[in-house]
């Protein structure tokens, strides 16, 4: 029998906001009862205390309006996880775009830093999730991305 040493998640439904919060805590509930410990699990940058990090338009236009539904879902989902038993990692990056891979973004930053581009390529995205596989600096820990 094949052991599951980890699982990912990057749930998403667009703007609708009924996906992501319950499909994680499926997730996280049959990790738990399979015995399952690493989970490393896509959000959004805003949720929390990175919600400093956004501008006028994130903040007020897109998660205060057009996004507010999908923004709710990510913050539920991000509760599920960190209520969990689970050795997580919630990545917390930017907009998305469809840019190759760079390499070339921030990792870790707090509310205080400036001129976010607030957009990261999703192959950077992918790359650093995946890289999480081969360390445990991130473990239960919240982790905000962006060029």
């Amino acid at each position: 029998m094949r052991r599951i040493n980890a699982v990912f998640c990057a749930l998403g439904d667009g703007a609708k906001g009924n996906v992501r919060a319950g499909g994680t805590q499926n997730i996280v509930k049959a990790m738990e009862e399979l015995g399952v410990k690493r989970l490393i699990c896509q959000t959004t940058l805003g949720v929390g205390n990175s919600w400093q990090n956004l501008n006028f338009f994130w903040k007020y236009i897109m998660f205060g309006f057009l996004l507010k539904k999908a923004f709710q879902d990510h913050i539920m989902q991000e509760k599920y996880v960190t209520e969990s038993n689970l050795d997580y990692t919630l990545v917390r990056p930017s907009a998305f775009t469809d840019e190759p891979a760079t390499a070339n973004f921030h990792i870790g930053f707090n509310t205080k830093i400036k001129n976010l581009r607030l957009k990261i390529p999703r192959a950077d995205v992918a790359n650093f999730m995946l890289e999480q596989l081969d360390t445990e600096k991130f473990i239960g820990k919240i982790v905000n991305i962006s060029t």
